[in-house]
């Protein structure tokens, strides 16, 4: 697949993006490149080809689900500026 000069001056006008003149040729260039390698890799038989989550095919370590730090809630509220109910009342900041 190709495209021409036109066809990215009019991209480029819609997405709102200055692209020189003089750059216009080249950008034509590499598009048409990107375009004929992803032609290249639809050409591909993926047939029994199963997809990939990841393509080191590693899983992730998991930790214990334990509490390692003591509980210091209670230390906290004592030096917050403002609370209630357990909460921390904070200036309202939205009308």
């Amino acid at each position: 697949m190709s495209v021409d000069q036109a066809e990215i001056e009019k991209i480029a006008q819609l997405a709102r993006i200055r692209v020189a003149p003089a750059d216009i040729t080249e950008l034509t260039d590499r598009i048409t490149g990107i375009l004929d390698l992803v032609d290249q890799m639809q050409a591909v038989d993926t047939q029994g080809v199963e997809p990939l989550a990841n393509p080191l095919n590693a899983s992730q370590r998991l930790r214990e689900d334990a509490v390692t730090e003591a509980d210091r809630h209670a230390e906290f509220q004592a030096i917050a500026p403002a609370t209630e109910a357990d909460l921390y009342l904070v200036p309202k900041v939205i009308d």
